[in-house]
């Protein structure tokens, strides 16, 4: 006999011990023989067939109406077997993008990598954390053969994988620059390649700064980029980090304006993405100040420590539910070891 055959008789075997002693071992029995027939593809319209032709052959005086009962379950069973059937499919195939999406989530985070800067005139912390699995926003650090320090944020109108893939092809080609160049040319040819690249639909966001150590100043240009923070530690106060320019890929000549900011001891240049500053609550998006108010609480902190702790602060505030990939780059001038 086949394997069906075989099943057949055993469910059969089952349905009478269990109709002349209402044993609960029996239907243990047929617990088994559910996921028996599973292994072998045994449709559920195929049990209620067995149990139909079962029933009769056990009780032959059974109204016709019962047994005709059975043609309403054989039906719904098909069609929940069919519907069933699909809904595993697309639970596989979900499952299978959902493995593929957290590996590339895995090779951005590795491919997007940078490392911080440790200096004597800097203290910098940097935090980045997507929404999803994978980020739209981008930082880098990178230092040139003079020792200056160049620092780029970008962000791109957009979440999920065309985020990341416009995010990887931006590293790529700031990787290709080596960062060499004052900040509004390393723009300018960013431009160039976006333009040429990547989709009319997406457009990106980018500031990039770089901190000479031999006269303290920063200069810095901006694609349309979220306004970063100055703070003046002799006023304890914040102002905008004010800098103007279009974004990335919208025409493939554009300038772009530098700017120059001399950065005194124990100042601070606050960078982030907009992720950040939209951060969004039961009462509304935050205001900057609150923002800066979080800031100067912790200012008395390693850098590091402070974008720590900005971010946990916010990420309460939006009840542990990000809406945006966040991104937060503080640069603190501190005083020169000896």
């Amino acid at each position: 006999m086949d394997s069906k055959t075989v099943l057949e008789q055993k469910y059969k075997e089952i349905i009478k011990s269990y109709l002349e002693n209402q044993n609960e071992q029996v239907l243990y029995h047929a617990q088994q023989l559910s996921r028996k027939s599973i292994e072998y593809r045994i449709s559920p319209e195929e049990i209620i067939n067995w149990h139909r032709t079962i029933m009769h052959e056990i009780e032959p005086s059974v109204p016709s109406s019962i047994l005709r009962s059975f043609d309403v379950l054989l039906e719904l069973m098909m069609g929940y077997g069919l519907a069933y059937r699909e809904h595993q499919s697309l639970r596989s195939q979900q499952q299978e993008l959902k493995t593929e999406i957290e590996i590339a989530a895995s090779m951005q985070k590795t491919l997007l990598g940078t490392k911080i800067p440790q200096t004597d005139f800097l203290d910098i912390g940097a935090i980045s954390v997507p929404a999803k699995h994978m980020s739209g926003d981008y930082f880098h650090f990178v230092t040139d053969e003079n020792g200056c320090i160049g620092v780029a944020i970008a962000d791109v109108i957009g979440k999920g994988i065309p985020a990341a893939l416009c995010m990887s092809m931006i590293k790529y080609a700031m990787d290709s620059l080596q960062g060499n160049g004052e900040p509004n040319i390393i723009l300018e040819s960013l431009n160039r390649v976006v333009e040429q690249n990547v989709d009319p639909n997406m457009f990106i966001t980018m500031f990039y700064g770089l901190y000479n150590p031999l006269n303290h100043y920063l200069s810095y240009s901006s694609a349309g980029h979220e306004p970063g923070f100055y703070y003046d530690s002799n006023r304890r106060e914040f102002t905008d980090l004010y800098a103007k320019g279009l974004l990335l890929g919208i025409e493939k000549n554009t300038k772009y304006r530098q700017y120059k900011k001399f950065i005194q001891k124990n100042d601070l240049i606050i960078l982030l993405s907009d992720g950040v500053t939209e951060c969004r609550t039961n009462e509304g998006f935050i205001e900057r100040n609150t923002l800066t108010h979080l800031i100067g609480k912790y200012i008395h902190l390693p850098a590091q420590e402070i974008v720590t702790n900005v971010y946990k602060e916010l990420e309460r505030l939006q009840a542990f539910q990000l809406r945006d990939d966040f991104t937060l780059i503080i640069l603190k001038r501190i005083f020169k070891k000896v």
